[in-house]
């Protein structure tokens, strides 16, 4: 059997006010290509599927010719579970038109998988968070549970505020679901666990809204049964391999923060048979409009460089070595040459003086007291016009009026 895992598609995200539904929709026409180029039988999307629990209508719609095409009429058996983002009412509305093809999607661990005979594959068994399914003369036991929160579980699990109590807590509840439900396992069949959540030590990354609070909604290595032969993970932004189990996030598809940079992006195109060990291809995933750090010496290179990349498709951070403040006309001439900056940010080399001697508040004016404290923060003299246009805002001026000035 040969299954395709992805996760964290986060449909309808922002890059600081950026739509980034256009590089996703080029994801899903290469993803919909990778999953027919390789004749794959089962593919798994492991949470996250919308970034907010209220998704715009491009994103919903984006996802559901998603399905529609990596289905294919039912030919191809699709698993979507959600994730900490998605709400689960919203992701699972589209069940009454999915179910016709055979697209399993779950919402909460409570959630049965529907059962059928598709024109590809046959679902011959389910209950909560599980299911059996024949694929080509070979029967798969899937563990698909969607994001388990305290909430979502409709459980108490947390009976101490103790960080590490919470932990391990938590960490036993799940180990507990997962090995009841890994009891329907068998010899002569797949055995594949398809969850999102957080596996102590994995690498996290800014982009990921954490689902740990201090580690207490974290699951240990050993809590997955060694009776599963592939665990499909989402959450990580960054693909990787847990231990030396045969444990994966595949990550997200596309870079979604500054931090994730240096991250290759992924799927993971694994071929697996009865009581063997998977043999895992990692299928690298196009970056379509790669975030980047420019690193500059002075404002005129900074805006040199803007000219030069004005036609490339990137986001990027410019960082400015100055020891002056950046005028509104200079940034407006480096966003004229590059549309897609996300921000300019002056590094000001530090002043001389490290510390500055204040006279007590009441001997200084409103005046005196913004020019000292923006010595101190940025480490030059507040020009003129800054210092007016502060004066209007803070004495009750028009602020539409002082951003005219």
């Amino acid at each position: 059997m040969r299954i395709l895992h992805t996760s964290d598609w986060h449909l309808g995200k922002l890059l600081e006010g950026n739509s980034r539904l256009n590089e996703q929709e080029k994801f899903i026409n290469d993803f919909t290509n990778i999953v027919k180029g390789n004749n794959v039988d089962m593919v798994i999307i492991a949470g996250d599927i919308y970034d907010t629990s209220n998704p715009p209508a491009k994103a919903e719609a984006l996802f559901c010719k998603a399905l529609e095409d990596i289905s294919d009429g039912g030919k191809r058996c699709v698993v979507v579970i959600a994730g900490n983002h998605d709400n689960p009412d919203r992701l699972t509305s589209v069940i009454p038109l999915a179910s016709d093809n055979g697209i399993i999607i779950l919402g909460t661990p409570q959630d049965v998988p529907i059962t059928g005979k598709f024109p590809g594959f046959e679902i011959v068994n389910s209950k909560e968070s599980y299911f059996e399914v024949q694929i080509k003369g070979e029967t798969a036991c899937v563990i698909a549970l969607p994001y388990p929160s305290e909430k979502r579980l409709n459980d108490i699990i947390f009976e101490s505020f103790d960080e590490k109590e919470m932990q391990r807590s938590y960490s036993e509840k799940i180990k507990d679901i997962l090995g009841k439900l890994s009891k329907n396992y068998r010899e002569d069949t797949i055995n594949i666990l398809t969850s999102h959540l957080y596996v102590n030590g994995g690498e996290t990354c800014s982009s990921e809204r954490p689902i740990q609070l201090g580690g207490s909604l974290a699951v240990n290595l050993s809590d997955i049964p060694d009776t599963v032969q592939y665990t499909a993970l989402g959450h990580l932004h960054r693909a990787q391999k847990m231990g030396n189990r045969n444990v994966y996030y595949s990550g997200s598809p596309i870079q979604y923060s500054e931090s994730e940079i240096g991250y290759s992006k992924l799927c993971y195109l694994v071929d697996i048979k009865a009581n063997e060990d998977p043999k895992v291809k990692q299928i690298y995933i196009n970056n379509y409009k790669p975030i980047e750090v420019w690193k500059c010496d002075s404002i005129e290179e900074a805006t040199e460089r803007c000219r030069e990349n004005s036609e490339r498709e990137c986001y990027c951070y410019i960082k400015i070595k100055t020891d002056r403040i950046i005028s509104q006309l200079e940034m407006k001439e480096m966003h004229d040459y590059k549309k897609d900056i996300i921000s300019i940010t002056p590094e000001m080399e530090k002043s001389d003086e490290e510390d500055i001697e204040y006279e007590s508040i009441e001997s200084k004016s409103m005046k005196e007291l913004f020019e000292d404290f923006y010595k101190h923060e940025k480490g030059v003299e507040a020009d003129r016009e800054l210092v007016e246009m502060f004066l209007k805002i803070a004495e009750g001026g028009d602020e539409d009026e002082a951003k005219e000035d």
